[in-house]
């Protein structure tokens, strides 16, 4: 038995009756990295040396008052910005930068005394639904190694999978936690917007992005949460709510509970095996008590077009800093300072980056601006609404996470419509700006997992919480990957 087969809170009781130590922690993590990570390649960067060196640290402060955290060895998205640890959004433009500063999810980290592993493979700049487009590696699922992890967050969720990190961040710009925790098996959240400070996060669309935490196990989920969330000066986009203790929401009561299941939710596209497996998900939620009806969300058809206008206009104007002159990847044998810019990113972006840049130069270009983003735009305040309304009667909205399981790779990257149809049921989460999880919901007919995906009200993860844990709870899967 792995040690991360622990929850979080019976790890840190083993180290306090010192039948463990922090060091046996950060080496079990090291250990299933070389013995695993060749085949499933969830790792761009380690930081061994560091990490067993800060394990002696903590190991000599170890008392009687520590948080939960503390000693706990992390994985950590690779556009997450780390202190003088490679980051690089897991493309070749960034593929020497070592950051002079934390991201603020890092700093809350580090005070609350966990230890960082390494850097996690992910979709270049989170573009990407099967983490096939990163410059350095293409990341395999755990479950079968022929099939995608999920992306952009592939490597985070895969690590967590492959018992290689007890947890991990990722970031959720249209479903990037929650699709690759479903493919993989297991829990992921995006927290409301706001929740999570951005700061440090390496922007891809910056009114969509948020950082969240992906487990395996609900209540590890709402820790890591609770360790990362709050309000941030260095974040103008971070909200000054409280953040509340989401474990004691933990109570396994859901009895009286008002749970909608969205129509379209369950329509054309998704997979006979998704549908049921909604369908048993559903009657474990009713037989603990909650009441379940069925609801529309008529604008949520439009989510996909209006995610990738608005997503890629942002990326447009978020990528244009990287040029080739203060940082990063510079191209060679440039004959000006404009041929510079574009050799540079040229050679440094890859196709799927270079193929939303253009897509949103162009719908934030004169003549197309009103045509396509700003219609977009009013597009996303339908889907916000469709939220709201369904959000006056209902406690959660409960679907599925993706229309299918985990594909094979090679056999969507050639088909960017199809590949952007993976993100239908997770993208109109990111657009209305509210919490959202995917849970284990049993495995397909030929082994792989299903998701099960938990909406809540803004700031209201505590309820979403509250029924993912119920449903873990009584549904039991306990799955777990042979590899």
């Amino acid at each position: 038995m792995s040690l991360f087969d622990h929850k979080l809170a019976d790890l840190h009781d083993l180290l306090h009756k010192k039948e463990i130590t922090i060091a046996d922690l950060v080496r079990e993590s090291y250990k299933r990295i070389e013995e695993v990570d060749g085949k499933v390649q969830a790792f761009l960067t380690l930081d061994e040396e560091r990490a067993l060196a800060r394990a002696e640290e903590l190991q000599q402060k170890l008392g009687s008052d520590e948080g939960l955290l503390f000693g706990m060895p992390i994985g950590v998205k690779d556009n997450i910005v780390t202190k003088e640890l490679r980051t690089t959004a897991a493309s070749k433009i960034l593929g020497n930068f070592d950051p002079i500063y934390n991201a603020t999810v890092a700093d809350k980290l580090h005070s609350a005394d966990a230890i960082t592993i390494g850097k996690l493979n992910m979709d270049e700049f989170a573009m990407g639904s099967s983490t096939e487009n990163s410059h350095f590696a293409k990341t395999k699922n755990p479950w079968n190694l022929e099939t995608v992890p999920g992306g952009s967050s592939g490597g985070s969720a895969a690590a967590v999978a492959a018992g290689e990190v007890p947890f991990s961040l990722g970031s959720d710009t249209g479903g990037s936690i929650r699709q690759p925790a479903s493919f993989c098996g297991v829990v992921g959240l995006k927290p409301t917007y706001g929740r999570v400070s951005r700061f440090g996060l390496i922007a891809f669309a910056s009114s969509l992005d948020q950082i969240g935490p992906i487990t395996t196990n609900v209540e590890d989920n709402a820790y890591l949460l609770e360790a990362i969330a709050g309000l941030d000066p260095n974040d103008s986009t971070s909200a000054n709510v409280n953040v509340p203790n989401y474990r004691s929401a933990l109570t396994g009561d859901i009895k009286g509970l008002k749970v909608a299941v969205p129509k379209e939710y369950l329509g054309d596209g998704v997979s006979e095996e998704v549908r049921q497996s909604v369908r048993e998900a559903l009657k474990v939620l009713e037989g603990l008590g909650a009441t379940i009806d069925e609801v529309s969300l008529p604008h949520s058809k439009y989510g996909v077009a209006t995610y990738y206008l608005l997503s890629s206009s942002e990326a447009s104007a978020n990528l244009a800093r990287f040029d080739g002159i203060r940082y990063g990847y510079r191209a060679d044998n440039a004959e000006n300072l404009i041929d510079l810019y574009k050799k540079t990113r040229a050679e440094g972006f890859g196709d799927e980056v270079k193929r939303r840049i253009m897509l949103g130069t162009y719908a934030l270009s004169s003549g197309y601006y009103d045509a396509y983003y700003k219609k977009a735009q009013k597009v996303r305040t339908l889907i916000k609404q469709d939220f709201e309304k369904v959000f006056e009667d209902y406690d959660v909205i409960v679907g599925p996470t993706t229309p299918t399981p985990a594909f094979k790779i090679g056999e969507q990257i050639d088909d960017p419509l199809t590949m952007y149809a993976n993100d239908i049921l997770t993208i109109p989460v990111n657009l209305a700006g509210v919490p959202g999880i995917s849970v284990p919901a049993g495995l397909s007919e030929i082994g792989l997992p299903l998701g099960l995906q938990i909406i809540g009200k803004h700031f209201d993860e505590s309820t979403v919480y509250r029924v993912a844990h119920a449903y873990e709870q009584a549904a039991n899967h306990n799955m777990k990957p042979e590899l």
